[in-house]
């Protein structure tokens, strides 16, 4: 039998105040608007991203910058070593950098997909077991992974970007059951159409015509950094931004061929 249900609203049950959060992809976009988000809730800030003049434009006042490649392990390395040098420890890590690509997955060199996956998923896992070793030690910690609706309905217009955000909802789930006995929450973080630079920023391929013109219900970047903010203090599971997403969600479990369809249209492959 399914059931489904909706989260009953409860009161903040952790504090953001003076959390040391480190934010990736913190250049633009939703990770510089979760950057703002944090900071006005009294969060200290470690920010991280590849292009320095875009981070320190972005960073709030006071906010700790480190320019790195989070493909390449010495700079992950140096982007949580420096941030404990700096505070001491991470309470918050939100694993926001990705990258897209449009192109059709039975063409993709394996190259483009191979460095989606290190950069979608490899990358935040590396960043996690480089900070839970803390956060066991003092029973508390929190895993924010920025996946996609995409990792809950598969876009056949970014059909391998889909998995990767599969791949990451499916290790945040499982790290949620694994680290529960030692305090740590974990959160995969889903937003649908946000108003950032996203689409510009793909590897390769053009966003088909029909899903171009879905950007006008686009959230903001802000907005959807607001839903992480308070998923965050109320230990969310999951959060989509939009909530209307959700709808898609139950759609696509109730109605997979109709919604196959429609996202196959929507693709101009119908």
């Amino acid at each position: 039998m399914l059931l489904l249900w909706r989260e009953a609203p409860c009161l903040p049950t952790m504090r953001i105040d003076g959390k040391v959060v480190l934010i990736t992809g913190a250049s633009e976009g939703i990770g510089a608007a979760c950057a703002a988000e944090f900071a006005a809730s009294g969060a200290k800030l470690s920010l991280t991203a590849r292009n320095a003049e875009k981070l320190r434009a972005a960073a709030p006042a006071g906010a700790f910058t480190v320019t790195g490649d989070l493909t390449n392990e010495a700079g992950r390395r140096e982007i949580v070593g420096r941030t404990l040098d700096r505070y001491g420890a991470i309470d918050i890590l939100i694993n926001n950098a990705g990258a897209g690509t449009y192109e059709p997955s039975w063409e993709m060199p394996l190259e483009d997909a191979r460095y989606l996956m290190e950069l979608n998923f490899f990358a935040p896992l590396a960043l996690t077991q480089l900070v839970v070793p803390g956060m066991r030690l003092r029973k508390d910690g929190m895993i924010v992974n920025v996946g996609s609706i995409g990792g809950k309905v598969t876009l056949p217009w970014m059909t391998v970007y889909s998995a990767t955000k599969y791949a990451l909802g499916s290790l945040t789930e499982g790290q949620r059951m694994e680290l529960r006995r030692d305090g740590i929450r974990t959160m995969i973080v889903c937003p649908g159409y946000v108003r950032t630079r996203f689409q510009q920023n793909v590897l390769r391929g053009a966003t088909p015509d029909k899903v171009r013109d879905a950007r006008r219900y686009a959230i903001t970047a802000e907005a959807c950094a607001r839903s992480i903010r308070h998923g965050v203090e109320r230990e969310a599971r999951t959060v989509v931004a939009p909530r209307a997403a959700w709808l898609l969600v139950i759609a696509m479990r109730l109605f997979p061929s109709l919604v196959e369809a429609r996202m196959a249209e929507m693709n101009g492959t119908a």
